[in-house]
């Protein structure tokens, strides 16, 4: 795949900020040129040392945040000079609190977000264009794969650093594994809805029960095969490896129908459990469900979450596309101080294993302890940051429990992924917003019957379509194909 053009030259604030900012340019059709070394960073004129707020989402601030801000600040103070001040916003009040900021450039200097808003918020302006700065930070820069950095671009330029985790997608069947020995069922070949009927089936008549358990979220997988183009409106996409990147209704596409007939022969057989459309996610044990990740997650947490000895069946291939690498962005404020300072913060996060544990495990002697051989034994469950929302996965030290690397199998799904034909495009919604606006609130009114085979698809998808069109659908299709098609012709030059 070519290069996504990220032109060239210096954005005025980060070449006033950044000394040598004009060296590190670059020619149409390219990223940016490297340079060879880190960049420099100004420290304030009065010296006293900068503190830089980073507002991530989680389960609350932690108890001993005092204790462990105080720990970080000493060792940040040593290696980059400055200090750090972590906000953690509950999930249930993330949107509105991230609204808040990016609608008022409120007070921070780095923070989350990720695919559901990352292209609007740079479009009102709230974060700091990269591009020209991230090649001086070359530990950070040349870590992370070319083809996230095209997926965290938009309009050809960088407004966010990219975790680099389970930055692919890949879903998994995840089974009871003693239910799969009680009835003598191979599912190790089992990688589609089809093919695992005949064990859903054994487990269903001979244990009397639901054998798939769905939510009200419903199998999504199935539309995951479908680029959405950062629309948020999954009923509109372009299968991601369509050469001819035609921009379709997904939900009339012959492999979902397929798949929805199929979800509702389930729920009439009483294979999905009646409540599933209003059903809410849930740990309990379940025979069969499934999940983003990689097949080691049944043995570290899909497993132990649910209280049993799981095992893990890839669905589908693993695909790498704007909102999978968009699952976990840091971006800079536009209104930020110290930009420099806050870009080293997050390649320090991004390289350096004693910092991104304490962001991970939290207070050393308190939440955990490094064992003789380097790992890590947690003392307790309390820590409430969120580590994926911080910086990359495959610098925190492990567990001591645990009997292998997980990261590894990560870094592979990652490097063999096959990439969305639409990796670095972005929709511009400017021309149909009301309507896109409208049809999601249309799809969303039906998906959960849908999606969990509650609803015939027979009936419910001309009906959910008949709808969407009356609110304009075919005007926001028409609009997407024609963007599409103008960045193909682009990515083919």
């Amino acid at each position: 795949m070519k290069k996504a053009m990220l032109r060239a030259g210096c954005l005025g604030l980060a070449a006033a900020l950044l000394t040598g900012c004009g060296a590190a340019s670059s020619q149409p059709g390219s990223l940016p040129e490297t340079t060879g070394s880190s960049a420099e960073t100004a420290a304030p004129d009065d010296g006293t040392i900068p503190t830089l707020k980073w507002i991530q989402p989680g389960n609350g601030m932690p108890r001993n945040y005092d204790a462990w801000q105080a720990e970080v600040n000493r060792y940040l103070e040593e290696k980059i000079g400055v200090h750090l001040d972590v906000e953690v916003v509950p999930w249930g009040d993330w949107d509105n609190r991230r609204n808040v900021l990016v609608s008022t450039g409120g007070d921070y200097d780095i923070m989350f977000t990720d695919f559901k808003t990352y292209a609007s918020d740079v479009a009102m302006g709230a974060f700091l264009d990269l591009t020209d700065m991230l090649p001086a930070y070359q530990e950070l820069y040349g870590m992370i794969p070319e083809n996230y950095w095209l997926a965290s671009s938009v309009d050809g330029r960088i407004y966010a650093v990219p975790t680099l985790k389970d930055s692919s997608m890949t879903q998994y069947f995840i089974w009871d594994q003693s239910l799969l020995d009680k009835y003598s069922l191979d599912v190790s070949e089992a990688h589609s809805l089809a093919e695992i009927d005949p064990a859903l089936r054994a487990i269903h008549e001979g244990e009397g029960m639901p054998s798939f358990i769905l939510s009200q979220n419903g199998a999504i997988p199935i539309l995951n095969v479908y680029d959405q183009m950062g629309t948020g409106l999954p009923a509109i996409g372009v299968r991601y490896d369509d050469e001819t990147a035609t921009v379709v209704p997904t939900l009339e596409q012959q492999d979902v129908q397929e798949s929805l007939a199929l979800l509702h022969q389930w729920y009439v057989d009483g294979i999905i459990n009646v409540d599933a459309a209003i059903h809410e996610e849930d740990t309990a044990p379940k025979p069969c469900s499934f999940g983003q990740g990689w097949s080691l997650a049944a043995k570290t947490t899909w497993g132990p979450n649910m209280g049993i000895e799981a095992t893990a069946v890839q669905w589908g291939e693993t695909i790498v596309s704007n909102d999978t690498v968009r699952g976990s962005l840091n971006c800079i404020s536009a209104n930020c101080a110290y930009p420099e300072k806050a870009l080293e913060l997050l390649q320090l996060a991004n390289t350096d294993t004693r910092l991104r544990d304490m962001l991970y495990y939290g207070l050393e002697g308190e939440n955990f302890q490094y064992t003789q051989d380097g790992k890590v034994e947690k003392l307790n469950d309390d820590w409430s940051m969120a580590g994926y929302t911080q910086a990359t996965f495959f610098n925190v030290s492990l567990l001591a429990s645990d009997e292998f690397d997980q990261w590894a199998e990560v870094k592979e799904l990652n490097e063999n992924a096959v990439p969305s034909v639409l990796l670095g495009f972005d929709f511009d919604a400017s021309a149909v917003k009301d309507e896109l606006m409208n049809c999601t609130s249309i799809y969303n009114r039906y998906k959960s019957e849908l999606l969990t085979g509650t609803q015939d698809p027979a009936v419910g998808v001309p009906e959910m379509m008949a709808e969407m069109r009356a609110a304009g659908f075919d005007q926001i299709l028409q609009e997407a194909q024609a963007q599409v098609d103008a960045f193909m012709q682009s990515k083919a030059q």
